[in-house]
């Protein structure tokens, strides 16, 4: 069997996502080519060599430029903050790996596109790790729009909600500065609903944003504490937070659809509630992240005596993926997107074909967020180009 060596930057949670998605993938499906873990980068020596020997990585590097630039690595997965995405992709990009990306792509448009002209330039296969349009219930919401069950699109309502920064001790971790960030949920989780909207309903024609910053300063981090959210020890300084905590926008389709994204960190009992409606001519379809193996279904074409929401339970060998996981009715989990696009990038790259949300995505997704936050800033109403 052919093998691809992976070379991984970043350890903490999404290397762990990612390191978990690249040993389970050769155990559940029918691979041409075998992942190899060959080589975990990261600053921190004692904390990677820590990971790489849990995970199976078989070596481990400090600089993350010589290890794109070895001849023995042939994906490059960036599992990184956003603020170094772009820099790491064109490198990988110019010595001609395949990449697989943690989203957002980038901080801005315009990096963005950049990525995407240069992955395209070197005829590499570049993959965006919006994950959720790999669960089973969403590739079947997509499936019923296709073949015309919901009919013509009215409604998109998105909503992304969280809850892990409403007390004000949290410490100022690099999510909240936009050196790093880039944003705050805006691009952190609102990206994941605009690429689902995209992804659903087609091309996003204009945006009306508002944003909201509720806490404007947090307890600097203790460095000392290891993991992804490093505790704040009371007393210490404070910094400003630099990124918005919620944000609401409005959206025109091209298609004529009009739709609603709303992001927020400051929503208590929500831990990761991903959630849409989508309304049509005849249908409509809701999806919950936290219900992730169900898709809730109504269509105009039932009997009046009974119509209502049924929920299909996206667990049948007929629904994607699923044949390779467990019998009818046993569901699955979140980890096991990623475990499904690392499937489909090495199935790209073996057959040689195109592979979505790729980096063309991630650039029309970040165009769609830069929107927004001009539009909060100015108050206007934005037309994307």
């Amino acid at each position: 069997m052919k093998t691809l060596n992976i070379g991984i930057i970043g350890y903490k949670f999404m290397g762990k996502a990612h390191s978990n998605a690249w040993k389970t993938a050769q155990y559940f499906f029918d691979l041409n080519i075998k992942p190899v873990m060959k080589v975990a980068c990261g600053r921190n020596r004692e904390q990677l060599k820590e990971f790489a020997d849990n995970w199976g990585w078989e070596e481990i590097e400090t600089d993350w430029r010589k290890m794109v630039q070895r001849d023995d690595v042939d994906i490059v997965d960036i599992a990184t903050p956003p603020n170094v995405h772009h820099d790491i992709a064109i490198e990988a990009a110019k010595a001609g790996k395949h990449i697989f990306c943690e989203k957002p792509l980038a901080n801005s448009y315009e990096e963005a596109k950049e990525m995407y002209e240069a992955a395209e330039k070197n005829g590499i296969k570049h993959y965006l790790n919006h994950n959720y349009r790999r669960c089973p219930a969403v590739m079947l919401a997509k499936r019923l729009i296709d073949e015309g069950k919901i009919g013509r699109i009215f409604h998109w309502r998105g909503a992304y909600l969280q809850s892990w920064i409403v007390d004000p001790n949290f410490p100022l971790t690099w999510h909240l500065r936009k050196e790093i960030a880039g944003s705050g949920p805006q691009s952190s989780i609102n990206s994941h609903n605009v690429d689902l909207a995209r992804f659903l309903v087609g091309e996003i024609k204009s945006v009306n944003a508002m944003t909201a910053q509720f806490i404007e300063e947090r307890p600097l981090p203790d460095e000392s504490v290891s993991g992804t959210f490093k505790g704040a020890v009371k007393g210490t300084q404070k910094g400003k937070v630099t990124v918005e905590d919620a944000a609401f926008m409005l959206a025109e389709f091209e298609n004529g659809a009009i739709g609603s994204f709303d992001s927020t960190v400051f929503a208590p009992g929500r831990k990761n509630y991903n959630y849409f409606e989508l309304y049509g001519s005849r249908g409509s379809l809701i999806f919950d992240l936290e219900r992730m193996n169900e898709l809730q279904y109504f269509s105009l074409e039932d009997p009046d005596y009974s119509q209502g929401f049924r929920t299909i339970l996206a667990t049948e060998p007929v629904h994607a993926y699923i044949e390779h996981w467990w019998p009818p009715g046993h569901i699955i989990g979140w980890e096991h997107e990623f475990v499904h696009a690392a499937v489909d990038l090495l199935d790209a790259i073996d057959k040689d074909i195109n592979i979505e949300p790729n980096f063309y995505d991630g650039m029309k997704g970040m165009q769609v967020l830069d929107a927004g936050l001009k539009s909060a800033e100015t108050g206007e109403r934005i037309y994307l180009e």
